[in-house]
């Protein structure tokens, strides 16, 4: 499933890493959003040449609703995901499709990925590949998954009948990709990842994660708390984390109806103080609060570890009684 957008730039190495792909019983549902560029004629082009790809030329209609064209219109059992301007390695569908027919039990699976260009690449980029191509099996990914998206979507397979078990793709006003993940997850599905790098993931100043407001800090959020509800259930809550990241994430669960029991904090200034109505303890004061769900809301390097460690010497269970957050 290809949206495209005003992507001519881009497309033809999309185009030419999909050709070369070495599993060749695919399909390609290549959807042209409303393009004023040459996109159409590219795309046309491709299938004029290829039998296996089909292209739907679609009103501007985004980028839900030409997935959402695609998944119905498309024959296969297993639908993969890709963006137009991200490029496959040759492996790629190979490796994933050998992955979902050796673990029936896994719903959907991911790879690891490469950013480009790497010249242009800022620190925190680096950081967020390393941290989300370390996340390969289903307790990794379920482990993170309120950090962030844990599976890159354009690298994304999945098997036809999970997607619509779940009611595929929608556009609840955050992140559709995450939204997607929170509900396969919600749903008891497991996933997992093809431990290679098998997608170039292009970083470009025109994405639409940097200029949508569905994909900024306040609507992931958003997205976590929506469903870490499942985690907390009627648990209270400690938020482990005194700062902007904790105080925001309080302020967030507070305002759909979980109660913020106490903050943890290293700070010896804040401590006894009161944030939102709750008290700032130290950390060994944790444990006065286990029958509350623990979230690790700390955005300096190092520190999730920190808290990962402690809370393990404390007893706390990782993910039923604490989950990592961002």
């Amino acid at each position: 499933m290809l949206p495209c957008r005003n992507a001519a730039s881009t497309l033809p190495e999309a185009i030419a890493s999909l050709d070369a792909q070495t599993f060749g019983d695919v399909e390609v549902i290549a959807v042209n959003d409303g393009s004023l560029d040459d996109t159409a004629a590219l795309l046309d082009e491709w299938a004029a040449r290829d039998p296996r790809v089909r292209v739907l030329h679609e009103p501007r209609c985004g980028l839900v609703a030409s997935l959402e064209a695609a998944r119905h219109v498309a024959g296969a059992d297993l639908l993969a995901r890709m963006d137009a301007d991200d490029i496959a390695h040759p492996e790629r569908l190979e490796r994933q499709v050998a992955l979902l027919d050796a673990t029936p039990a896994v719903a959907a699976c991911g790879t690891l990925v490469r950013y480009v260009p790497r010249h242009t690449l800022r620190d925190g980029a680096r950081r967020y590949e390393a941290w989300i191509n370390a996340l390969v099996t289903p307790a990794d990914i379920e482990r993170e998954l309120f950090v962030e998206c844990p599976i890159p979507h354009p690298t994304l397979m999945i098997r036809r009948e999970a997607l619509s078990a779940v009611g595929g793709y929608r556009d609840p006003g955050w992140p559709e990709d995450y939204d997607l993940v929170l509900r396969l997850w919600s749903a008891g599905a497991r996933m997992q990842k093809v431990d290679e790098v098998l997608l170039d993931w292009r970083d470009s100043p025109g994405r639409l994660s940097r200029r949508d407001p569905r994909y900024d800090e306040n609507a992931f959020r958003r997205c976590k708390v929506h469903y870490l509800g499942r985690r907390i259930g009627r648990r209270d809550v400690v938020v482990w984390g005194a700062g902007p990241v904790g105080k925001a994430f309080a302020r967030a669960l507070q305002g759909v109806g979980h109660r913020v029991a106490a903050f943890v904090d290293l700070d010896p200034r804040k401590i006894g103080q009161e944030i939102h109505g709750a008290p700032v303890i130290p950390p060994d004061g944790v444990n006065a609060f286990r029958r509350a769900f623990c979230v690790g809301a700390v955005g300096s390097p190092g520190a999730r570890e920190e808290i990962r460690a402690m809370l393990a010497a404390f007893g706390w269970r990782e993910p039923e009684e604490w989950s990592a957050v961002a």
